[in-house]
């Protein structure tokens, strides 16, 4: 479970920004939005608001970017670059390093780890542990020099020179099994980062759940209780035929097709729906193809469906930008509320998420330290906050209303607009 993630000089972000999942001491939502382990009550979930271009979207892409490197990492060549943009708007900045840290908890033990880097090479890299209050090293890199404590962290022993300037030392020590390593590496691969615009990617997760029988009742009964229009879901499945391809296409990039689709399905989903006599009678079901004849809402609520339920059932994080997209207010609302809840989320998982939609505001069941909002300073700074850090002596906070008039900030300005159009 993520319990803090940190980011500094990257994107948007100068400073080093966190978000803390540590519940603070609050009275609002404590049974259904929290969750306590040994030692800490976390929170389930954040919500992060914010107006276009703000820095919102940049703050979770630094989480998945943070994710891509930690996984991918081993696979790069010695001369691959890390694809990291530092903030560009300050001399202070512009060539120096991007930070990275996550604390997180894995079988009742805290971990501390990040890094520092440029687009070529890992500069600084640590990773700290704590089974009780004392928080330990179990390794400790400063640009070539790499510092392993033999005692707490064997497996990362003479390692250190099979190490590239580009690669991450944990990655390299989950290559040759390390214990912790590898349990680490786990948490990482076991929370997922979507976006809401470009969501067709992630159906796979989907797919398998309506192939077993077991999850596929649970996906079913998710869409009727959305009231998405449609009885029921199917796929069909059939052999890749060389007759669907364009007419037009190259010689050569049909060859080369052929030769990747070898032995390949195409998949297609079908809606069934009820058709009506003009007495408004049942007389029989007919299919709809998901992609073409559904609405870009459903499309996505599909797409994105199989991590949500990946998430519930084994525990994790789930990290997705725009969420609203293409969904309605209450689409949104019931999404989150899968999250926060005791019935729903059993294993504790998490979702973090940005958005402009304020109905969560006043009907989402957020907690004052789940909501987070990001703005822009005079400097081009993204700058982010949490409501329970607001405060306003003798006033009562009324979320939705109060955000939009720009009580909390993190709203866009806006100008008169009379004089665009001219007559």
């Amino acid at each position: 479970m993520l319990l803090e993630f940190t980011v500094g000089n990257y994107l948007s972000t100068k400073n080093k920004t966190t978000l803390s999942l540590f519940a603070v001491p609050i009275k609002e939502h404590k049974e259904t939005n929290i969750f306590s382990t040994e030692r800490y009550e976390l929170l389930k979930g954040a919500v992060i608001y914010g107006a276009n271009s703000s820095g919102k979207s940049n703050f979770i892409k630094a989480i998945s970017t943070m994710r891509r490197l930690v996984l991918q990492s081993f696979e790069q060549s010695s001369t691959a670059e890390l694809d990291i943009a530092p903030f560009l708007l300050s001399t202070e900045t512009e060539k120096t390093d991007s930070f990275f840290e996550a604390v997180f908890s894995v079988d009742n033990i805290r971990y501390r780890y990040g890094f520092e880097l440029d687009n070529h090479s890992i500069n600084t890299e640590w990773l700290f542990e704590s089974q009780k209050k004392t928080e330990k090293p179990l390794f400790i890199r400063e640009h070539d020099r790499i510092e392993v404590m033999s005692r707490s962290f064997p497996e990362g022993k003479d390692l250190e020179k099979r190490t590239r300037d580009n690669a991450l030392f944990l990655a390299v020590v989950d290559q040759f099994n390390g214990k912790v390593s590898k349990k680490i590496m786990k948490w990482f691969n076991n929370f997922i980062t979507i976006s809401g615009l470009k969501h067709e990617g992630y159906k796979g997760l989907t797919l398998e759940m309506l192939e077993n029988k077991q999850t596929q009742a649970t996906l079913l009964s998710f869409c009727k209780t959305l009231d998405l229009g449609f009885d029921d879901l199917a796929i069909s499945k059939k052999p890749f035929d060389q007759k669907e391809l364009p007419s037009d296409l190259p010689e050569g990039l049909v060859k080369q097709l052929l030769t990747d689709f070898e032995g390949a399905f195409k998949i297609d989903i079908k809606t069934t729906h009820k058709k009506y006599d003009v007495k408004n009678k049942v007389i029989e079901q007919i299919e709809f193809d998901m992609r073409s004849q559904e609405s870009s809402g459903t499309n996505k609520l599909f797409n994105i469906s199989g991590s949500i339920f990946n998430v519930l059932n084994n525990g994790g994080l789930l990290v997705i930008d725009d969420l609203h997209t293409s969904l309605h207010p209450l689409l949104t609302i019931a999404i989150t509320k899968l999250f926060n809840s005791k019935e729903c989320n059993r294993n504790n998982a998490q979702l973090i998420f940005a958005t402009h939609d304020t109905n969560i505001l006043n009907y989402g069941n957020y907690r004052r330290d789940q909501i987070y909002f990001v703005e822009k300073n005079k400097y081009g700074e993204s700058e982010m906050y949490s409501l329970v850090e607001y405060k306003e002596a003798g006033k009562t906070i009324r979320r939705n209303k109060d955000y939009l008039e720009g009580r909390y900030g993190a709203i866009p300005f806006i100008s008169n607009l009379s004089g665009i159009v001219t007559k």
